[in-house]
């Protein structure tokens, strides 16, 4: 992936907020993996929780933001998984700060 489309990607992706924390997913540690493929990009992401009732929403956010970036044969891959798990320690530090979180 070139560097400048990955950067576009991650500013895109800095705008679509997990609606129960207010915090973007970039921050949030959302994003496992980011590259584009033979056909498009594909994004390889997770949830803070499996059970997660805006997952639906965040998705079609992402398709949202990511769609102005592909060509029009492109196409977007959205790979959700639970393994390895969403914990806070994925968080960047604005993502702390924000949340007032500080456990280690």
């Amino acid at each position: 992936m070139s560097a400048e489309l990955e950067a576009q990607a991650l500013q895109a992706l800095r705008g679509v907020l997990d609606p129960e924390v207010g915090v973007n997913i970039v921050d949030l540690g959302l994003l496992y993996s980011l590259h584009e493929s033979p056909g498009g990009l594909m994004l390889t992401m997770t949830m803070t929780s499996a059970a997660c009732p805006m997952a639906d929403q965040i998705l079609d956010e992402v398709e949202a933001v990511l769609a102005p970036l592909l060509g029009a044969s492109q196409t977007l891959d959205i790979e959700l998984v639970f393994d390895p798990p969403w914990t806070p320690q994925r968080m960047s530090p604005l993502a702390r700060a924000i949340l007032g979180w500080t456990g280690a």
